[in-house]
């Protein structure tokens, strides 16, 4: 269920896809693989995913560019900052299909069954199952890997396992999962997405403790080398136990794979355009519209794309720290929102590139519109008197002319603010006690300022003071998990088949946790029994119907401050690579690349 993405700054994030099939219950009996509602593309034996080259020959580098710095070998823990591409050393149970909703397929575990009711799900290891140092694994090692992430991960993985009550180890190749609920469906596939540490690695060492050791995997890549904050390089692993199995098939082509740190992305970029790296993704508009041109861009030497993106955008903006005292009223974080001018942006900063996000779960089903729906009322009738009045009305999303002119915003956040005890006095906003409402923006990356500057001056005009503070990413990423922070920058992405993760996100349980997913600290009783009723959906609908039903009231609490959002990947490359003619949907699928070089060499060969 989950997949890559704040990890690219030292943790997983989870990410999982859910089709609109009707409800079917899973058979008590060993399957390839596992879906929500048992609908799956590939039936068992099938030879690859349809996303694939299956003949891509293998060789060549790939090259890429991380920011900022590293520090560690563990992309599990908080502490540290783990070195991108860390996770590619290590297998899970299943294999996620990228071009359907919601399925998984046989890796460490050749074969799956889950309970009838969804109270167990069990998996049987693959016998040639193997870490890098060819010792097997056994099902010893998922229990150990389980127990392991619980007890010293990341705190998002106790919330996210939390389903679980007991782990058995039936023998050496079969391991059980039993939950504490009925229903659950989703969990089963959660535990498939579980990456497989080995125990005997791990007997002697502090897992808690942020370390370069190099860590033993039994992935398709493993360490070959690294410099701590400058470069770290992976090698394919030629005797691969798994290179076979259909869900790899055509998929980790390059023999090495190197990531190269730079302090920040304007300098990589132009590293990109000298040649010292092979692949950009693009995130800046002003950049994508103005600085990819000249004479290796003109003769074809670096190649520009725009692919579709399909998966949910989530949510992009700033997040307010709830934490702080001066946070707590919703009409500050109200007022405070209503002067940051998108359109302004979008228009004059961003060559009109963007769409505003008017949703936590934005480019999907999920997200809620304007007006609230029958079914979404029915949902959140039984807390209505726990909620604001305007949850149940039309959601106002306001734009502005593009102009500049914020006076009509101005003018209604001094009236909040004035609801929340704040008067406009000698060009301050101050509280009854006279200090001045001022709060910092937290940055790591540069290119934000520009979108910051003119936010901070429609804020001094209603006399709020602010500061903005620029730090590397593994700052960035140590006051993030300690709370050291007013307002950040960051998206949350989303799942198609919101689940597990919800809780981890807005739970009270996990506002106070370091490290947490949960970054704005919400605590709100009537979120945390959504997130329950959403967890426990019987079926799509009624699975939309509560995630809708939660979005709303999400918005209504103002914990963030919405940006925007694009539905497609901006990537640029170097013209020494292919790509399979059909691209997996919900990814974008870079593992299926491979060298033209090696493509000739094959072809000369043979």
């Amino acid at each position: 269920m989950f997949r890559l993405s704040l990890f690219k700054f030292t943790r997983l994030l989870l990410f999982c896809y859910l089709s609109s099939c009707s409800s079917l219950l899973f058979a008590s009996a060993w399957q390839h693989g596992l879906s929500m509602y048992g609908d799956f593309k590939y039936a068992p034996n099938f030879a690859h995913f349809q996303y694939v080259n299956p003949n891509a020959p293998k060789g060549g580098v790939f090259r890429q560019a991380a920011i900022g710095s590293f520090d560690s070998l563990n992309p599990f823990i908080v502490k540290g900052n783990a070195a991108s591409g860390i996770t590619m050393i290590y297998d899970t149970l299943l294999a996620q299909s990228r071009d359907e909703p919601f399925s998984s397929y046989g890796l460490i575990a050749e074969k799956v069954k889950v309970a009838s009711d969804f109270t167990s799900v069990s998996f049987m290891i693959n016998k040639k199952a193997r870490f890098h140092d060819g010792k097997s694994i056994q099902a010893s090692d998922v229990k150990f890997s389980f127990e392991l992430l619980v007890e010293k991960g990341a705190p998002h993985y106790r919330s996210y396992y939390s389903g679980v009550k007991d782990v058995v180890v039936d023998n050496d190749q079969q391991v059980t999962f039993y939950f504490k609920e009925v229903g659950n469906r989703e969990l089963s596939l959660i535990i498939g997405q579980l990456p497989i540490l080995p125990e005997h690695f791990w007997a002697d060492k502090d897992f808690s403790t942020s370390s370069l050791t190099i860590p033993l995997g039994s992935g398709p890549y493993q360490v070959e080398s690294f410099d701590a904050s400058k470069r770290i390089t992976y090698k394919r692993v030629k005797d691969y136990w798994a290179k076979d199995l259909a869900v790899n098939k055509g998929l980790h082509n390059f023999d090495t794979m190197i990531f190269d740190y730079y302090r920040d992305d304007s300098v990589a970029f132009e590293a990109f355009k000298s040649g010292n790296f092979d692949y950009r993704l693009e995130s800046s508009a002003k950049r994508w519209a103005t600085g990819y041109v000249g004479e290796n861009f003109d003769s074809g030497a670096i190649i520009t794309s725009k692919i579709a993106d399909k998966n949910p955008q989530g949510m992009q903006g700033f997040w307010f720290n709830l934490r702080k005292e001066k946070f707590k009223d919703v009409n500050v974080r109200e007022a405070i929102a209503l002067l940051f001018d998108f359109e302004w942006a979008n228009k004059t900063l961003f060559y009109g590139a963007y769409s505003r996000i008017n949703s936590f779960y934005s480019g999907s089903e999920l997200s809620t519109q304007e007006n609230i729906s029958a079914a979404e009322r029915a949902v959140l009738r039984p807390y209505k008197a726990q909620l604001p009045k305007a949850v149940f009305e039309p959601i106002k999303f306001l734009e502005s002319s593009a102009d500049g002119n914020v006076r009509g915003r101005l003018r209604k956040a001094v009236a909040l603010l004035e609801l929340a005890g704040y008067q406009l006095k000698d060009s301050k906003m101050q509280d009854k006690n006279g200090r001045q409402l001022s709060f910092e923006f937290l940055l790591y990356s540069k290119d934000f300022e520009r979108v910051v500057h003119p936010f901070r001056r429609n804020l001094q005009r209603i006399g709020i003071k602010t500061s903005l503070r620029l730090v590397d990413v593994s700052q960035y990423i140590n006051r993030l998990n300690n709370f050291d922070f007013d307002l950040v920058s960051l998206r949350k992405g989303q799942s198609i088949s919101p689940g597990n993760e919800q809780s981890g996100h807005w739970g009270c349980d996990s506002m106070m946790e370091p490290g947490t997913a949960n970054w704005s600290g919400v605590c709100h009783p009537v979120i945390d029994q959504l997130v329950t009723k959403l967890i426990m959906a019987d079926t799509r609908k009624e699975l939309v119907q509560t995630t809708k039903a939660l979005d709303r009231v999400l918005l209504s609490q103002h914990f963030v401050i919405p940006q925007w959002y694009l539905p497609a990947y901006r990537i640029a490359y170097w013209n020494k690579f292919s790509r399979p003619n059909i691209a997996p949907i919900y990814d974008l699928g870079l593992s299926t690349w491979w060298s033209t070089q090696a493509e000739n060499d094959q072809e000369e060969s043979q």
